[in-house]
């Protein structure tokens, strides 16, 4: 690898030289080289500067996993613009009150998600260009558009603290929070992913989970750091996912459990050629000793667990690979989220006192690190409450660290049920339900109670 990237625009620009000829991404029957993508990434940098985007300017996008994220996350990059991917699941209000806040001055959005522009075109408040992909309207059309651009690289540099892209945190209560991520949250995460994911620039890598969440676009820019192919799959069929791992090659992925409790499950899992797969890492939700058991089994591969937020750009925890032995030892561990990562602090405090509670009690998970975030977009009150002067940030997550350091998660702080004076983590009855193998899936909600306060 050339020079190792210290900011997201470095990264296609050094692989767009450095790897021209290779193949960078596929989509379906869609593929970038990584000169491609350099090319159409600065023509989408020249497009922006056109349109009057300037260094910090926010720019919405909102469409599946896709080729085009890519082109418009490093395009921002390129002319120290913001990139905020839009989750399109949300409903058109919703949509709205996000392109709004980020002042996105550009929006780029797929066709087929037509119904929530049109619903919500007459309330944008600071977009003056609105980009669509695929379409044949009134709109600027995405290639027209990416064609425009001129293909002289524009050469802007971006600093450590700037935000390099913005994802929207919903929570649990109250409106969608724009969380700044910079280059420094990322560059300190990345290059100790190299030891821990066993990261290398003949990687095939999985691109799975939804771009719009850390979990999708952080681990999709670890494996783009250092070069490697992704595999971007637009929809989740989990046939078609199966199909993947042989058919590319596939050695890492990223997904979450549920996704491998569906793959399990699926007619033709057993007969698959999972031969090139060395980790998976999964997270967002813990796995259910059978799930991990059997997806053990079945892709015969290493397993990792890591915990973290948007707002501490994704993994602050590793459950190493060690640890996921399902007839081992140490099978408790498999309820925890891991150890610290590297450059990780991680303390469990009690939200009434502040103070650190003891080993084994439960308290709201605190972390410090470079991977925190700047803070969130406009919203200096929700930034103060949730990042102590000394950097701490609060997780909203309750959860305990054992005597060996492994930290467990219970629930999140706000959803804790408080009955007849005790404590109840939903997650923990939750679990307990999932061991019986009559339920395929539960939820555990609180409810007002006459004679308990909840139930």
């Amino acid at each position: 690898m050339a020079a190792a990237p210290t900011t997201i625009a470095d990264i296609v620009r050094t692989h767009g030289v450095g790897l021209a000829d290779r193949t960078a991404l596929v989509e379906g029957s869609r593929t970038r080289t990584g000169g491609e993508l350099l090319e159409r990434s600065i023509r989408v940098a020249n497009a922006l500067r056109a349109a009057g985007v300037g260094p910090q300017d926010r720019v919405a996008f909102l469409d599946k996993n896709s080729i085009e994220h890519f082109e418009v996350f490093y395009g921002c990059a390129m002319i120290n613009a913001v990139s905020c991917d839009i989750n399109w699941r949300l409903a058109p209000p919703e949509v709205e009150f996000i392109v709004n806040d980020a002042q996105a001055k550009v929006f780029v959005v797929h066709k087929e998600f037509a119904a929530v522009l049109e619903a919500i075109r007459p309330n944008l408040q600071h977009t003056s260009l609105v980009i669509v992909i695929g379409g044949d309207g009134g709109d600027v059309e995405y290639e027209a558009w990416v064609a425009s651009g001129g293909t002289e690289d524009p050469k802007m540099t971006s600093a450590p603290d700037d935000v390099a892209f913005q994802l929207y945190s919903s929570g649990t209560t109250g409106r969608p929070k724009g969380v700044m991520l910079t280059n420094d949250n990322f560059f300190c995460l990345l290059p100790g992913a190299i030891d821990f994911w066993k990261l290398s620039d003949d990687m095939v890598n999985l691109v799975a989970m939804p771009l719009f969440h850390i979990g999708g676009s952080g681990w999709a820019t670890a494996g783009q750091y250092v070069g490697s192919k992704s595999i971007i799959l637009r929809e989740l069929d989990f046939n078609e996912l199966i199909g993947l791992f042989a058919k590319y090659g596939i050695t890492h992925a990223f997904l979450v459990p549920a996704v491998l409790q569906f793959m399990l499950i699926m007619p033709g899992v057993a007969e698959a050629d999972f031969s090139s797969i060395r980790l998976i890492v999964y997270g967002a939700s813990p796995i259910s000793l059978d799930v991990l058991t059997k997806s053990v089994e079945t892709f015969k591969c290493d397993f990792m667990q890591v915990y973290g937020l948007t707002e501490t750009t994704g993994a602050t925890t590793l459950l190493p690979v060690e640890d996921h032995d399902p007839k081992g030892p140490n099978t408790h561990r498999l309820r925890s989220c891991g150890v610290p990562a590297p450059g990780v602090e991680i303390r469990i405090v009690d939200r009434e006192t502040g103070k650190d509670m003891p080993t084994g009690e439960v308290g709201e998970i605190w972390i410090r690190s470079p991977q925190v975030m700047k803070g969130y977009w406009n919203n200096p009150k929700a930034t103060e409450e949730s990042i102590t002067a000394d950097g701490w940030f609060k997780s909203g997550d309750a959860g305990y660290v054992d005597a060996d350091g492994y930290v467990y998660i219970h629930d999140r702080v706000k959803d804790m049920i408080v009955s007849g004076g005790e404590n109840v983590y939903p997650a923990e009855v939750e679990s307990a339900l999932m061991a019986h193998p009559g339920i395929a899936d539960v939820a555990v909600i609180g409810v007002p109670d006459e004679k308990w306060g909840e139930t």
